[in-house]
């Protein structure tokens, strides 16, 4: 019997995950968020506010404020007042509020998971198992060099007020990857997170509440392009790192040039799937599945392109398109589905305009 013959005599059942927590920390907030500045929420200075939507649903789950430039000013303010004192706190101390953030994500990991899911599209499986455990190990991993800055790292000083843009396909290890290490190192933070996923970063706000980490050392300011700009722009803002499509990082590596400002992009690619005709072709489908499939397709580094050797091509594309015909799209909080949602519109339009053409 076939993979595809034994998937077609399995029963598909739905396996909803509750999302009461995540629906009672949205009402918290009247789900309408502001601004995370100085350790405190703090309204728009423009007064404007967009929709959060899930892509999975279409269901409106909140609103978030519209950064503008003097928002921006007021968060880089508030992380350069917090400077001084969060290095002179020292590796040690700093590993301690570390520490703290990592076991806070992992005691509300649920909420975290079901809100990346409902926010983001993607399924609940991977928020669960992969996202947010890989978060909370990225604080611990990140505390331990806290601890040994002072000894590993003795000629190294922090840079500064970093400024960090983040996208929407890894929205929680998007936030980790960057915020833990420029903490650990005796900087100070101002993030901004994707417009379509601004719920979980604010959900960690709280986090940075709830273990007292001093004021200004993390601001969350939410928005759209304009929001980032001023953030790159700004000149108090020591570097950025940003992580995104290849145009905007043109786009800021430009703006930075000549201002001294330290930069890491991290730009999108095509990455090449090779198969020899020695590879085992059902784990080799198995991988195919891993590489493009996972989070959508939405990730920097998918297998987009598959070079096969001849002498096996058709065999091998005979075991894909029977693979694929087993995979479940569905609800993003589904614990049976393999596929969830498309988070950006205009990514969404995009392949809607090739199956059309597909068809032609």
């Amino acid at each position: 019997m076939s993979i595809k013959e034994i998937y077609q005599t399995m029963e598909y059942g739905p396996a909803p995950e509750s999302n009461k927590e995540s629906v009672a920390f949205l009402d918290q907030h009247k789900r309408k968020f502001q601004l995370f500045i100085n350790g405190k929420w703090s309204k728009p200075s423009s007064g404007e506010y967009f929709d959060s939507i899930s892509p999975s649903t279409t269901e409106k789950l909140a609103q978030v404020a519209e950064a503008n430039e003097k928002d921006v000013d007021d968060a880089v303010k508030a992380a350069k007042k917090a400077l001084k004192p969060w290095v002179e706190l020292g590796g040690h101390g700093r590993a301690r509020y570390l520490y703290a953030i990592a076991r806070q994500i992992q005691k509300h990991s649920r909420n975290f998971a079901v809100l990346e899911s409902m926010d983001n599209g993607k399924p609940i499986r991977e928020t669960r198992d992969i996202d947010i455990p890989l978060v909370a190990r990225h604080f611990y991993h990140h505390a331990g060099w806290a601890q040994l800055m002072d000894t590993e790292m003795k000629d190294y000083k922090e840079i500064g007020v970093i400024g960090q843009i983040i996208p929407w396909n890894f929205p929680m290890l998007m936030l980790a990857w960057k915020i833990a290490p420029a903490l650990a190192m005796g900087n100070t933070v101002v993030l901004k997170p994707a417009e379509f996923t601004s719920l979980t970063a604010l959900l960690f706000a709280d986090i940075c509440k709830q273990v007292g980490l001093p004021d200004g050392v993390v601001n969350i300011i939410t928005g759209h392009g304009s929001t980032g700009a001023a953030l790159v722009n700004h000149p108090d803002v020591s570097k950025i790192a940003f992580t995104g499509s290849t145009e905007v990082g043109k786009i800021i590596r430009r703006a930075t040039a000549g201002t001294g400002k330290k930069i890491s992009l991290e730009l999108g690619g095509k990455s090449p799937f090779i198969v020899f005709e020695d590879a085992d072709l059902d784990s080799v489908v198995e991988g195919i599945v891993d590489a493009i499939w996972f989070n959508q397709g939405q990730v920097c580094c998918a297998g987009s392109r598959l070079l096969v050797q001849e002498s096996v091509a058709e065999k091998l594309y005979k075991k894909i398109r029977a693979r694929m015909e087993t995979l479940r799209v569905g609800n993003s909080l589904d614990k049976s589905i393999d596929i969830g949602a498309i988070v950006a519109p205009v990514q969404l339009k995009t392949i809607q305009d090739l199956v059309q053409q597909g068809k032609g």
